[in-house]
């Protein structure tokens, strides 16, 4: 799948090409802690773009029932541990960090050391318990950010080890020996967000695996998502050349009735970067709400779909669709979410900067 430029000009938020050549135009629509990596290697390659979160982190507090969850890891109840996030990996490690306070201070009360504990400085008391966390079962991060979180917790136990797949997805997941091995009546621990994608656990449950969860946060629309997209287009419709990159000369229409239609052309259409069904659900109400700003409770299981409008937008500016852009998506679920409106896309295994952008150099 080939792509060329597009005729709009890097934003001032953007980095500005070396030659008065046209740039891609990229919108990162990555929440706003995880952006900052991709934007600069895209930038680095000559990219223009810019960053319209579709999501934000919001964090849940941990419920009895889940607190619950948690002990019986801690005692050893589960053969693994999966983590899908650096945000569920720094949440449950505070409370990881809490329950073995909790285990050390009754064994110490136990051999008569309460008096030297309750002495002890507190970062140096916080320091040793990071370093004698010992991991009761295997751990599996998705990717190298959630394992960072995890080594820099400095966990001691010569047999327990972060592990991450060679894929950093859930099919990666899911061929790893130790998920593979996990046979009817193992259990397995998720520590997530609220939602997200279900192939791993659906999977494994359908094997006789028990599979817990908890969600640690949850994803929202970001206040100023509709304004900052407004924003970039009044900046990318200025800058756009007459006839305009997305006028029907420059992008030919989809077929509607074809049985096999052809893809549509991605050389002008700005590029959406995808990483989850939220997202894109998300993306698509900014994209038909123009103006109005998003609701701060809208939440994953409260986005609803809103009709496309395909009139011009307030102060003359063009209302886009969907179809309007190309994407960049995650997995096999996004790609059919993509696909089954025929809109233009690639897909993607991984997050991984460099992936991203051969993907949408090829």
């Amino acid at each position: 799948m080939s792509s060329t430029s597009s005729h709009s000009k890097p934003t001032a938020r953007h980095k500005s090409a070396a030659s008065s050549a046209p740039t891609r135009v990229v919108i990162n629509t990555r929440p706003v802690e995880r952006a900052a990596p991709l934007t600069q290697y895209l930038q680095a390659a000559g990219l223009s773009v810019v960053e319209i979160p579709m999501l934000t982190l919001q964090p849940r507090p941990i419920t009895n029932a889940e607190m619950a969850l948690m002990r019986q890891w801690f005692a050893g109840d589960y053969q693994a541990l999966v983590i899908v996030s650096p945000t569920a990996a720094a949440a449950g490690l505070a409370v990881w960090q809490a329950l073995a306070r909790e285990h050390h201070g009754q064994h110490s009360e136990r051999n008569g050391d309460k008096q030297k504990n309750a002495s002890q400085n507190n970062e140096s008391q916080k320091t040793t318990e990071r370093q004698n966390l010992s991991a009761p079962s295997h751990l599996i991060v998705v990717g190298e950010a959630t394992a960072a979180v995890l080594n820099e917790a400095k966990i001691k136990a010569a047999s327990y080890h972060v592990l991450q797949p060679r894929v950093a997805n859930n099919e990666g997941m899911l061929a790893m020996p130790e998920i593979d091995s996990l046979q009817a009546g193992d259990k397995l621990l998720v520590w997530r967000g609220l939602g997200g994608r279900r192939l791993l656990v659906n999977t494994l449950q359908a094997r006789g695996v028990h599979i817990d969860s908890i969600a640690w946060y949850e994803r929202i629309m970001p206040h100023e998502a509709c304004r900052q997209y407004n924003q970039w287009l009044q900046q990318f419709s200025t800058a756009a050349s007459v006839p305009s990159p997305l006028s029907s000369e420059a992008i030919p229409a989809a077929p509607s009735t074809a049985q096999h239609p052809k893809p549509i052309p991605k050389q002008s259409k700005p590029v959406v970067i995808i990483s989850s069904a939220t997202a894109f659900e998300h993306w698509r109400q900014v994209i038909s709400q123009g103006k109005r700003q998003a609701n701060d409770e809208t939440s994953a299981e409260d986005t609803v779909k809103q009709p496309l409008a395909d009139s011009t937008g307030a102060d003359g500016l063009p209302k886009l669709k969907l179809s309007d852009f190309a994407y960049v998506v995650l997995g096999e679920r996004l790609a059919n979410m993509v696909a089954d409106e025929q809109l233009s896309y690639w897909r993607v295994e991984d997050l991984a900067p460099a992936t991203i952008l051969a993907a949408i150099s090829a």
